[in-house]
């Protein structure tokens, strides 16, 4: 039998991706991944912190709070932020006719709480992931519809992988193996073109568990990498 390690508390901070949103299972890719550690022998808790339309500035309003409550300094404690997608997105509403966060200020605002969340330990990025453009618009309402192009998407993805390379954060691509993989493909389309099925979560969830950042994360004494950056 193999032994446990330390147990290590993960906070999954970002959009309805991250939440999950499309699975029929509700298990979504940040559970598949504590479910694949607990059977490598890790006592992984994953608290997932996705809500559905967040962009980079809303989360910024409220994840430190949310890690403040999930996180306490007497255990092995990570973050994990897969944002940005929703800042991609063109918004037609009443309020708005364009992108929901301009390119910039989004790897700005996610750049400055992966910096700050290190006060929980150990931060990764994941990057967004691709959608099916014949799919779209999404509409939340008659007045409020989000346009999601893979132009956009990638634009903002070369952006996030630069900064974070810069300021030495791991950083996920996920956007790039999945553009032409078929089975995300499939997904997207048994879904609504933005969120994947249950299958698209599991090969999410496989690209981040062989990540050797995560890997590296885990493999280190009490189950967490001591972040000195």
């Amino acid at each position: 039998m193999k032994k446990a390690l330390p147990q290590i508390r993960v906070g999954f901070i970002g959009d309805s991706i991250t939440h999950g949103t499309g699975d029929e299972t509700l298990l979504g890719w940040p559970l598949r991944v504590g479910q694949a550690e607990r059977a490598n022998g890790y006592d992984v808790v994953v608290y997932n912190m996705g809500v559905r339309a967040d962009t980079s500035k809303l989360v910024a309003k409220r994840w430190e709070e949310e890690c403040r409550a999930r996180l306490p300094e007497i255990f092995s404690r990570a973050t994990v932020f897969a944002v940005g997608i929703n800042d991609s997105a063109h918004e037609k509403s009443p309020q708005r006719d364009g992108v929901r966060v301009e390119r910039e200020q989004s790897a700005t605002l996610i750049i400055d709480m992966i910096k700050s969340a290190r006060k929980f330990g150990p931060s990764l990025w994941v990057g967004p992931t691709p959608v099916i453009e014949e799919m779209m618009p999404l509409s939340l309402s008659a007045s409020l519809t989000y346009r999601f192009t893979n132009n956009t998407i990638d634009l903002y993805n070369q952006r996030y992988a630069l900064v974070a390379r810069d300021a030495g954060i791991d950083y996920l691509d996920l956007f790039t193996p999945l553009r032409n993989d078929a089975d995300w493909e499939k997904s997207l389309r048994a879904s609504d073109g933005l969120h994947p099925s249950s299958l698209g979560y599991r090969k999410m969830a496989l690209l981040f568990e062989e990540w050797p950042a995560w890997r590296a994360l885990l493999a280190t004494t009490n189950g967490v990498a001591a972040q000195k950056r």
